[in-house]
């Protein structure tokens, strides 16, 4: 039985259950996990390697947002009007793959992380303390315009999806560290959702790999929850902090560099 499984298999196993573990906690799941892919199975189509990414990662977020849900309370209306929003842009923003180039949007997304860290090192408190806002209009307009823009942005690039939509919880809505990350999963399993509707119909899902890969990132996912839940906001600043540094060197590189 075990000759008839891909040799590749273990590893990527491997690769699902970091990847899970990291983005349960803080985002960046695909930093570790899509670059896993290409270098493991290079022979096969980048389509096909996404959509294997999309469908083991929507796993593991949908099992982080349903432990974040049962542990800690956040406001729901905001976020699940984002999460709606980003479902519908994140379709807008596959089909503008074809028609922009990713390489204008780089220097943007590069400057806007630099933005995000040097505020939050600036703003000791920031993200300390949960003091949750009254959601009114005006809440629900930004929560709106905010799924809209990182539904985009995910459907058409990706990379610091979760660390944004962290930050931008914080800023607008108040919430700690803990509950904005657990209020990104929810957005986040919207755009894994939207992008697999896609994916899965045209053939792009590996089920080979992909189906043992999100077991393994449910159980990293699991992991990575208790070890937030655990270490609460202290941590997860220290790992958000650590991920965008992350995100920046490689964004330069890949800018600059590559």
């Amino acid at each position: 039985m075990l000759e008839l499984l891909p040799a590749e298999l273990p590893w990527l196993i491997v690769i699902a259950f970091v990847a899970g573990l990291v983005d349960a906690a803080v985002g960046g799941g695909g930093l570790i996990q899509l670059p896993g892919l290409f270098t493991t199975l290079p022979q096969q189509a980048p389509t096909a390697l996404l959509g294997t990414n999309k469908f083991s990662s929507m796993f593991g977020t949908g099992a982080a947002a349903w432990r974040y849900a049962r542990s800690v309370r956040f406001p729901w209306r905001p976020v699940l009007l984002a999460a709606a929003a980003a479902f519908v842009f994140s379709f807008l923003g596959a089909t503008a793959v074809s028609l922009l180039s990713k390489g204008a949007v780089r220097p943007l997304v590069l400057a806007l992380l630099v933005v995000m860290l040097g505020y939050t090192l600036a703003k000791k408190d920031f993200g300390a303390l949960h003091r949750p806002r009254e959601v009114g209009r005006r809440e629900l307009g930004i929560a709106l315009a905010m799924g809209a823009v990182i539904g985009f942005y995910d459907g058409f690039f990706g990379p610091g999806t979760g660390s944004f939509l962290i930050f931008l919880f914080v800023r607008f809505f108040g919430l700690d560290f803990l509950r904005a990350s657990a209020a990104s999963k929810v957005v986040n399993l919207a755009t894994n959702v939207a992008a697999l509707a896609f994916f899965v119909p045209s053939g792009n899902v590996l089920l080979v790999f992909a189906v043992p890969m999100a077991v393994a990132n449910i159980a990293g996912s699991v992991a990575g929850t208790r070890m937030a839940l655990r270490g609460g906001t202290p941590l997860i600043r220290r790992l958000f902090l650590a991920l965008v540094v992350v995100l920046i060197a490689r964004m330069g590189w890949d800018t600059f560099g590559g």
